[in-house]
This record gives structure tokens, sequence and C-alpha cells, in this order.
């Protein structure tokens, strides 16, 4: 059984650290991967912002990236403390454990609640929008009985499978995770929801920006988020291409278990989660399948230790020269490749081909894929 609640340990950010991690992360071509490289490298936030534009330059961009200015970052605080969240950095206490272990972990998230429920072990339950009467009961009964065991409940507050998961573990414990910014939730049938969850002691969690309203494409992230904070995710009813099986896909991508509920054959709900047992997925008919799937990694508990490193030293530090950036970028195309084939078919040190990489990054010319493969996008 996890323990009632995880033992949080990590340094808190200055006040002028947050808003230059902040500025950071919502500047262009900075995403979590190329956040955590800069801060490696230069040391600081602060550093790797004054750095930007001679990285963009030697990078191939005509024009300095945008940087978000030290007012937007400010402003944006001020919101998050006005609405009562607050911005939690990848090394602090308040992160949720697991999401730190994550491949391209956000460096910041926003949250609102209670950093208990947030930073105790989860387990994801996720599925169909358009649930069965029978599907969102049993994610309730689910939820219930993992809630009951110790776990946080996390999913994406969407109608069906994901409301029935908060619903039933309002009183133990439930994280939601949000495709848009923490003051724009979807669907505005779930608002009451929403405000339970708050009222008692649950959390709301988004790495998108106050005032961001959700797009398609900003669920993906939302659904990265579930599976990393997550020991384990649940489907329960999920038909073929829906964003439920993106989330199992990215929970196996990240090592975490994926569990599915098996349905009938003949509704098209239970496609993609009868597909998922044939390709290895836990087959789950009650919340002992995974209770005993997950007490493995609680005894000890899994070990979270990912974090920004310390910065490298000023002899790797140097910038690489122009023949080093022409032979590394003749090496990439529009096919993504690991980085250590790059290093061994070069011949460059690692050190000289990550600040390549990175030059391209902050460039806009490069594009970063899961495993850590990158691939050269068209001029």
């Amino acid at each position: 059984m996890p323990h009632e609640e995880t033992t949080r340990q990590g340094i808190e950010l200055s006040a002028r650290q947050r808003v230059a991690w902040l500025r950071l992360i919502r500047s262009d071509n900075i995403g979590p991967v190329t956040f955590r490289e800069l801060i490696n490298h230069f040391g600081s936030a602060e550093k790797a912002l004054d750095a930007l534009p001679e990285l963009s330059r030697r990078g191939g961009s005509s024009r300095s990236p945008r940087i978000a200015t030290q007012a937007e970052a400010e402003g944006e605080i001020e919101t998050a403390e006005r609405f009562g969240a607050r911005f939690v950095g990848i090394g602090e206490p308040d992160y949720p454990p697991a999401l730190r272990q994550l491949d391209g972990a956000p460096p910041l998230v926003a949250m609102k609640g209670s950093a208990t429920a947030a930073t105790r072990a989860c387990v994801g339950i996720v599925g169909s929008r358009n649930a069965s009467i029978n599907g969102a009961k049993f994610a309730a009964m689910l939820a219930r009985d993992c809630g009951r065991a110790g776990y946080t409940i996390a999913s994406g507050l969407a109608r069906g499978i994901d409301a029935a998961a908060h619903r039933a573990s309002l009183a133990t414990g439930t994280v939601a995770m949000l495709a848009g910014g923490l003051d724009r939730p979807y669907p505005q049938e779930n608002f009451g929801l929403l405000q339970d969850i708050y009222d008692q002691g649950g959390a709301t969690i988004s790495e998108m920006p106050f005032g961001w309203e959700p797009r398609a494409r900003d669920f993906p992230r939302r659904n990265r988020l579930i599976a990393g904070v997550s020991l384990g995710v649940v489907i329960v009813e999920a038909a073929e291409r829906s964003g439920s099986l993106i989330t199992a896909r990215l929970a196996g991508e990240a090592g975490r278990l994926v569990f599915a509920v098996p349905g009938s054959p003949l509704d098209p709900r239970c496609e993609g989660t009868n597909r998922l047992i044939k390709e290895g997925a836990m087959l789950t008919t009650g919340a002992e399948d995974i209770l005993e799937a997950l007490r493995p990694l609680m005894e000890p508990q899994l070990p979270y230790d990912r974090k920004i490193e310390e910065p490298r030293s000023e002899e790797e530090m140097s910038p690489p020269g122009d023949d080093e950036r022409s032979i590394i970028a003749a090496a990439l195309g529009p096919s993504p490749v690991e980085t250590d084939d790059i290093i061994r078919h070069t011949g460059f040190s690692a050190a000289t081909v990550h600040m390549v990489l990175l030059e391209l990054d902050i460039a806009g010319r490069l594009n970063r894929h899961a495993g850590g493969r990158v691939s050269l996008l068209a001029d």
C-alpha cells in the first residue's frame, strides 16, 4: 500500500528564479527538453535567456527568437496567485514525483489545490467520453477501490469515464490534468465537478499559460501529463483512434503499466481496449488486478530522482566551430535519428553535438521526437 503522503523533497525556487524559469519556458522554440539542456549548460535560466539571441544566430536564424519579458512572467504569476494557484518547478517538493521521471517533463506546472493529492502515488483512469452506464459504473468502482488503497486518481476532467473516476475518488483524492490554462477548464458541464475537486482536497495541474483556451492539439499534451503522474493507467472503454489510446501509448513509452478493461466485441467503444489487451496491456476485471501489479513498485517506493543537473565545465561550454555545425547539420534530415548515432557518425564529442542541436532548436530548425530522436525541419 502506498504511503498516505509521499515524502516531498527538493529545493524551492526563489521568486527571481521562478520568474526567469517562466520567461524561459514561455519563449519561442523552448520546449521541456530544450529548457533542461539550457539550464544544464548555462547553470541558470537568467544566463540561458541572455544566450538565446546568440544561440539562435549560430543556429542559422536571421532573427532573434521572441523572449518572454519580465513583465509578462510576473503578470502570469500574479494571475495565478489571484486564482489561488501557483507555479511549481520540477525540482521542488510539490512537483508530482512520477512526472519528474518523464522524458520531457514540463519544467514548470501550474497547480491549484492540494499538493498532498498531487504528490501521492497516482493511478490514471481514462476512457470514452460517450461512456456506457456499465462503463461509468466500473470506472467509478475502480477509482473508489484504488483510492481506498491509498492512491490518488488522475484523469482529464472529460465527460464520461474521466468524470466518473473523479467523482468516485473525491473523498480519497483526485487530480485533474487540464489541456488549457487552469482558468480555462473544459468542458463547461464539469465546472461543478471541478469545484468539488477543490473543495474536497483534490488538485488541478496544467502546463499551459493562464488564459489559454484548449485546442484539439493540446489534449495529447494533457494526456501526456496523465500518463506522467501515474504509475499505471487504466483504460475503460476506448474506441479506435480515441484520445484514451494516446494516453495508453504515452504511458507505455514512459514505462508505466497499462491496464485495459475488456468489453463486448459488438460495442465500438470497446474496440480500442480489446486491442490493447491483444497487444499486451494487463487485462483488468477489478481493482485487485491493478493493486497487485503496482505493489512491487511501491515496496520500496520508486526513486524519483530526475533533476536538473549542475552546469557543465567551462571547457565544454566553448561554442562549436562553423565546420562542426555544417557537418552535424548535414548529418540530419527529415527522418528522426538518435543523438548517439549523430555522435558516432560525425566523431564529435557529445557536448559539441548537443550544443549544435540546441542552436538549431532555438533557431526553429530542429524537431524533437519521442525517445530523444531529432530531425531537421525544411528551411
